[in-house]
């Protein structure tokens, strides 16, 4: 990729986006996640070209910031769908039902985690933990925690979301 496809790789806005948090750090490194949520927050996801573009902005290596995007499950390395379910599997959640939950919710959306449906309407993902173990089992749809979660309640939480 020539260095003129790289810098295209970016809009003139997420450029600004990221300058504007570069201005408030040490250094560009120091950046690599806001960029990272940037870019995500723009495009759904962060693929390759624009991590290697993002990268050269950051000047750093691909690699580098490929590890940093790769390590946070929040960062989307391929493309998810408009919503994103993520179901709670820690311990307070799978003593709670979470493994049933989980179940349930692959049954109602009719996808396996990792998957999206064919609509493009739902990408369902685990999650280690989403710190509400008093409201166990959880789920979290985009920025929605939603707990305590049953079957019953599936059809109605889904339908809120287009």
């Amino acid at each position: 990729m020539s260095e003129s496809e790289l810098v295209s790789a970016l809009s003139v806005e997420e450029i600004a986006e990221i300058e504007e948090e570069i201005s408030h750090l040490p250094d560009r490194e120091s950046a690599a996640i806001d960029a990272l949520m940037i870019v995500q927050r723009h495009r759904g996801w962060v693929s390759d070209e624009s991590l290697y573009s993002l990268a050269q902005l950051l000047e750093m290596s691909s690699a580098e910031l490929d590890s940093i995007a790769t390590f946070y499950n929040l960062i989307y390395r391929q493309p998810v769908g408009r919503h994103v379910v993520m179901v709670c599997d820690s311990v307070s959640c799978y003593v709670m039902g979470a493994d049933q939950l989980a179940t349930q919710v692959q049954d109602t959306l009719g996808i396996k985690f990792g998957e999206t449906t064919e609509d493009g309407r739902f990408t369902l993902l685990p999650i280690v933990c989403l710190g509400a173990c008093d409201r166990a089992p959880t789920i979290m749809v985009d920025k929605d925690l939603i707990g305590p979660v049953d079957a019953s309640s599936l059809q109605h939480v889904f339908a809120g979301y287009e």
